[in-house]
């Protein structure tokens, strides 16, 4: 019921519908594209990744309630053939106009355009099911796999983007083509807002920071070490390595920064360095930015170093709404399955942000509010005017599950 108030509230099933042309003979549609979307979305926030499960939860009263059905007397939704042809369906403009609706459902999540924004870029591994298209071997992670690119405003735990690419690299015009689409989708809603890009060094290519420079983006990318950056920073890296040892510490860090211009570059650009001395040796991490303010040690500890939350969210979407379960063989389908699990996850966010603050479960993984608020037993009674839900006398959340439902309630139109 929480997850059907928050998909009423964002209308994420009507949004997705809308891109996907419905090419079906109006006079024998039993389900609309919008119901057979919503049901899928909300059977995965639920745990069932699978559309064979459409086939038993189909008749489970709770979902056909959420969906709008009566839940005794009411049809029974669609069944997993059904929801496999839809997954099937969108062609590559269908999809590319679905990742816009993403895009869209972002901006619209804030209630005025931000100051300012940081998106961080990533890619994760994704072991294929078999010779899928798309499919790739990776020697750094021995496996044949894809490598999908996901996006997030970590600072909302919000997504952005969630693309399917083959399990390789990304190059740097692949990189741009992609900084590109989402920075223009984005401007589109906020003209003004300032746009920062984070990432690692896979994306710190000349062409993504040639074009982040030209259209006013910011960006704060690793950077490989070279001979010549160790060159520019061993002044102050020998002075650290001299306090530990003189001192006998443990640790000792430092910070400084440079300019520097690699071969591939156009010009010279910022470079911060940390640098830190262990009885192991020296470790020196750096990164490339376009930002003109601010400290060395703010650039790459604040700055730099909270795109790991990014990692947690991508561990979110993989593992506790398992959608690494693209094994489809076309890539479109598997696209098609990371939207839906991308609509799972603002449907789970959208209740953990009606959590009120106080709570434990307000910063909950996706699977305690899962565990807690979402799969609990309860009665569902269908009368001839109304009905009626009742949890057990001992449901530890009862309270809670009101008051996040009444959060959730759609405004009125």
């Amino acid at each position: 019921m929480l997850l059907a108030a928050a998909a009423r509230r964002i209308g994420i099933a009507e949004r997705l519908a809308a891109a996907i042309p419905d090419r079906r003979d109006p006079t024998r549609i039993t389900h609309p594209l919008s119901r057979i979307l919503l049901a899928r979305i909300l059977a995965i926030a639920c745990g069932y990744e699978d559309a064979d499960d459409l086939d038993t939860l189909r008749t489970d009263p709770a979902l056909k309630l959420a969906c709008g059905h009566l839940p005794e007397s009411g049809a029974a939704l669609a069944s997993q053939p059904t929801v496999s042809r839809l997954e099937n369906t969108p062609a590559l403009r269908d999809l590319i106009r679905l990742g816009r609706v993403m895009v869209d459902l972002y901006c619209a999540s804030y209630p005025a355009p931000p100051e300012a924004i940081v998106l961080d870029i990533d890619d994760t591994v994704d072991v294929v099911h078999g010779h899928q298209q798309l499919s790739l071997f990776n020697a750094h992670h021995d496996e044949r796999c894809f490598l999908p690119i996901h996006v997030y405003d970590t600072a909302t735990s919000r997504p952005v983007a969630v693309i399917l690419r083959p399990g390789k690299t990304p190059s740097g015009r692949e990189g741009r083509g992609h900084i590109r689409r989402l920075v223009r989708a984005i401007r589109r809603h906020w003209p003004k807002t300032r746009i920062t890009i984070r990432g690692d060094g896979h994306y710190g290519r000349p062409e993504v920071m040639d074009w982040c420079e030209a259209n006013g983006a910011d960006y704060v990318f690793g950077l490989t070490g070279t001979k010549a950056l160790a060159a520019k920073v061993e002044t102050i890296a020998d002075d650290i390595r001299v306090t530990r040892a003189t001192g006998n510490q443990d640790t000792v860090r430092g910070f400084t920064e440079t300019t520097h211009a690699a071969r591939s570059w156009s010009h010279e650009r910022r470079v911060a360095a940390r640098i830190e001395a262990t009885p192991l040796g020296l470790d020196i991490r750096y990164i490339v930015t376009s930002i003109t303010h601010g400290t060395p040690e703010w650039l790459y500890a604040d700055l730099y170093c909270a795109r790991g939350q990014a990692e947690n969210l991508i561990k979110l979407h993989k593992s506790q709404l398992a959608s690494d379960r693209t094994s489809c063989r076309a890539a479109n389908a598997n696209q098609m399955r990371l939207i839906l699990h991308t609509a799972a996850y603002w449907l789970i966010l959208a209740v953990r942000e009606a959590i009120p603050k106080a709570q434990p479960l307000a910063t909950a993984e996706f699977n305690t509010i899962r565990l807690r608020l979402i799969k609990i037993a309860a009665r569902i009674t269908e009368k001839a005017t109304c009905i009626r839900i009742a949890f057990a006398s001992a449901c530890p959340d009862a309270g809670l599950f009101r008051h996040i439902a009444g959060a959730l309630k759609a405004a009125p139109s």
